[in-house]
């Protein structure tokens, strides 16, 4: 009886046994799922936003990139253009997306000239975001046409100063980077001259060299076709001093030290994506931009390839709302 107690019993602990490593396993196997999910991260297609038509310069690139990125990470990046209120739409998309890495989102320049010109926006510009990188960035260029008497960037601000709201300058538009920037740079410069705001660049390159508008202030990505062609002369460029432009076109910095402004289009993600995500799709967007056929047609188009980390990327974006914000309140253009 003794031996068939010891058994009884030797079987309740084994059977305890089991039960409390199985407890544990499973306990153990929850707790791993998350990071064996993320570890196997990406596992079905990703979705990259874009808030402009099909066709337009932020598209060509987010399709440059989009296909050597899948290739990289093993599944099919698909571009969704999602178009309207100057690309707010399809930012707002990727805000409010679920955190899983499988909705990222192409952001222009444009999201901080937005920020600076919006009363109200339905997602914070910054905080609901977690930037991955930037691909691109390209300065903004004066230009003129060919035979204009506006000799330099010098001599239009000269004739800006003595002869107030006598010249022009184009944009695409009310509140645009090119609006704000040359709003700026008639601050720094004391002087006054005109916007003039179209719809798209076609139509103000029509009214510049018709002589109908003065000065064109456009992304270097549209001008330098235009500058390689002799159809356009440049004044400046808004890069950092000093450094080499296409075309020999100095720098706005080489007059006014402090006004310094770049576009650029970079990928973020929704707010609270998993670190890991970021820094996986951080390291595989740099080495695609840093690829000699996407950096070499990035170049072609006037751009300078610039992958940059999620801090730097981040910094950019605040250090260009708050730089917009402050034109925008010291010319007191009116918000949106």
């Amino acid at each position: 009886m003794f031996k068939q107690f010891l058994t009884a019993t030797d079987r309740r602990a084994n059977a305890g046994f089991a039960l409390a490593v199985f407890a544990a396993f499973t306990g153990l196997v929850a707790y791993a799922t998350p990071a064996a999910a993320q570890d196997g991260y990406p596992n079905k297609p990703i979705r990259l936003l874009l808030g402009f038509a099909p066709g337009g310069g932020s598209d060509v690139v987010a399709r440059l990139v989009a296909k050597p990125l899948g290739d990289r990470l093993g599944q099919t990046v698909m571009v969704d253009n999602k178009p309207g209120a100057g690309g707010n739409i399809a930012a707002d998309m990727a805000a409010k997306a679920t955190p899983d890495g499988y909705t990222l989102v192409l952001l222009p320049s444009g999201h901080a000239s937005n920020a600076a010109m919006k009363k109200s926006l339905p997602f914070d510009p910054v905080n609901d975001f977690a930037w991955v990188s930037t691909i691109t960035t390209y300065p903004l260029a004066l230009s003129v046409k060919p035979d204009s008497p506006i000799r330099s960037f010098p001599d239009f601000m000269q004739r800006a100063k003595a002869e107030p709201g006598r010249y022009t300058y184009t944009s695409v538009g009310v509140g645009t980077a090119m609006h704000l920037v040359g709003e700026w740079i008639m601050a720094e410069g004391g002087g006054s001259a005109v916007h003039v705001p179209f719809k798209g660049g076609n139509a103000a390159l029509t009214e510049l060299l018709a002589g109908r508008v003065d000065v064109m202030i456009d992304t270097m990505t549209g001008t330098a076709p235009l500058l390689k062609d002799k159809r356009l002369r440049g004044l400046a460029v808004t890069s950092t001093k000093g450094q080499s432009n296409m075309f020999g076109v100095p720098n706005v910095a080489d007059t006014y030290p402090t006004l310094v402004f770049e576009s650029w289009l970079g990928i973020a993600a929704p707010p609270g994506t998993p670190p890991a995500i970021i820094a996986r799709l951080q390291r595989e967007l740099k080495a695609v931009i840093e690829s000699p056929e996407v950096k070499q047609k990035l170049t072609d188009w006037g751009g300078q390839p610039q992958a940059s980390t999620p801090a730097e990327f981040k910094a950019r974006v605040e250090r260009d709302i708050q730089n917009l914000r402050r034109v925008v309140a010291d010319r007191r253009i009116e918000l949106e």
